[in-house]
């Protein structure tokens, strides 16, 4: 779709300056976009296509994810589109050998303790309303055709819609401009890697079958993978396959006839697939990056980073890429700490990237690999343990923060000070714990674009002194929560003591601490201005 014809252009004749310029206008742009609208950051985003995407392309919508369209206020909506992942089902020879619940996997963990199927297109459409709410837009259809920086600015080129050329001064550039990333390309970054030789299909039809539409499906084969997703509509399904390794025909020469014959082959059941949306057909390759900066150029998304679907970790991954990027970013144009904080961005996300790209590789070798050791265990030992493993407690707790992303954390940053944190058992660095206080999320008090100071104590005096300490804080910088020890808190943190803990404005944990004073708060502030 475009709205090229309903809104002006933000690209006027002139020159035009901004804070951030966003190149490629997919998830990765669009939701970086808007948490520079969270932080009052001036903007421009183009994108060459003529608008938000028609094709469902990725699928999976993780917690972690959720949790950051929870600020925008976009959870709720994308539950109420998407389709929540209640079961699975594992088939064999046409036959179902297993089935298991998957609608609570996370139970204790989050507000969202499932995956949720929303096609990539709802997911952008989401975003860009959003956008279009604050009175902001993309520039479709606008190309960008140069680029260069020196150590004040960055100036770029674009092509417009209409044949004209346009210059944009901004301060900082972006590149979320996909895996043929331009800007990575003429920022002469190198993204290494390898190509898996399988070929992928994917479509989006409806099915007639003999099994419910409450479950996502998965064949088992010996040597390759068929999974059907549910999505939301009557009878529809998202579904992924690969073809035999010995398949020689390249991306563009497969018909979907093709790929018919080989769902027939691998369900070995009666269906009959039909109105397809869309399909296609590509190699995957698992890259990253050598770096996700270049002096005032960051990478983001699948400009940075490229894997196998399995785990659905691509858009998420991308979210939380411009999740990252933009509390610094408006840290430092808004002189509230030295461009030196910029550097974490590359230090945090390419650890993430390059700990995704083996978690991935090893999921599709456990998922459709030909070794024989893996394909008995996929064959025969996985239906039988499957429904058992996934009741258990500490499974569940090592599987889903595994892929529902809540389990990154950055203990590694130079942002993490763990100096005080030795008796809890979350660390500087970890994302923020979900758990309740008088029956709401502590998420509930996070949605503030800004430091989060939460004082965990049960002696009233205390706090009132604390409140003295901050008086001279910056309320735009840092705000303050007062949260009563509870049984759900002391184990969480597995400790009944007082303490205090500041979270970044992204809600992973800078500092923990138990000193009753606010010394080290004031420090770590400090510190972000010093370079």
């Amino acid at each position: 779709m475009s709205d090229l014809e309903d809104r002006p252009s933000s690209l006027p004749e002139q020159t035009i300056n901004t804070d951030v310029m966003i190149v490629g206008a997919g998830p990765t742009g669009l939701a970086l976009a808007c948490q520079f609208v969270r932080y009052g950051i001036d903007f421009v985003i183009v994108d060459q296509h003529e608008g938000v995407t028609p094709y469902s392309k990725a699928l999976g919508v993780h917690a972690r994810t959720l949790e950051i369209y929870e600020q925008l206020g976009l959870a709720k909506p994308a539950v109420e589109q998407g389709a929540i992942a209640r079961k699975a089902r594992l088939l064999k020879r046409g036959a179902v050998r297993a089935e298991f619940d998957l609608s609570n996997l996370g139970a204790g963990l989050t507000t969202y303790p499932y995956v949720l199927f929303l096609e990539q297109s709802k997911n952008e459409q989401l975003l860009y309303d959003y956008l279009k709410r604050k009175g902001k837009t993309v520039d479709w259809q606008t190309e960008l055709a140069s680029f260069a920086q020196t150590e004040e600015k960055v100036t770029a080129d674009v092509k417009t819609a209409d044949g004209r050329s346009q210059s944009i001064e901004a301060q900082y550039l972006v590149g979320c401009d996909g895996p043929k990333s331009s800007v990575r390309h003429r920022l002469g970054l190198e993204f290494a890697g390898s190509t898996f030789e399988r070929l992928f299909y994917v479509a989006d039809a409806q099915i007639d079958w003999h099994l419910s539409h409450d479950a996502l499906q998965v064949c088992l084969s010996k040597d390759s993978l068929l999974v059907f997703f549910p999505l939301k509509g009557a009878n529809r399904y998202r579904i992924v396959g690969t073809f035999p390794e010995q398949f020689s025909k390249d991306e563009g020469d497969v018909l979907y006839a093709e790929i018919e014959q080989r769902i027939q082959a691998e369900a070995e059941f009666d269906l009959d697939v039909h109105d397809v949306e869309w399909f296609s057909t590509y190699k995957v390759h698992s890259r990253h990056v050598s770096s996700f900066s270049q002096g005032r150029c960051f990478l983001a998304g699948d400009a940075a980073h490229v894997h196998t679907p399995v785990g659905a970790q691509g858009m998420n991954t991308g979210i939380q890429d411009g999740y990252n990027l933009a509390w610094k970013l408006a840290l430092v144009l808004n002189h509230k700490a030295d461009e030196t904080i910029l550097e974490t961005y590359n230090q945090e996300r390419l650890q993430n990237a390059k700990h995704l790209l083996q978690t991935t590789d090893r999921m599709f070798q456990v998922a459709a690999g030909s070794n024989w050791l893996l394909a008995f265990f996929r064959m025969t030992v996985l239906p039988l343990v499957a429904p058992y493993v996934f009741r258990l407690n500490p499974v569940k707790h090592l599987l889903f923060p595994l892929i529902s992303q809540i389990g990154i954390n950055y203990r590694h940053s130079s942002l993490s000070q763990p100096v005080g944190d030795g008796p809890f058992k979350i660390k500087a660095g970890d994302r923020m714990p979900y758990f309740q206080v008088e029956g709401e999320s502590i998420y509930d008090k996070l949605h503030q674009p800004k430091f989060h100071l939460l004082i965990f104590s049960t002696t009233p005096s205390d706090v009132q002194l604390l409140k003295l300490e901050l008086e001279d804080q910056d309320p735009q910088l840092v705000d303050f929560s007062i949260i009563p020890i509870d049984p759900q808190v002391a184990a969480v943190f597995n400790t009944n003591q007082a303490f205090t803990l500041l979270l970044r404005p992204d809600n992973y944990i800078a500092v923990i601490s138990t000193d009753p004073s606010l010394n080290w708060v004031k420090r770590y502030l400090q510190e972000l201005t010093t370079p």
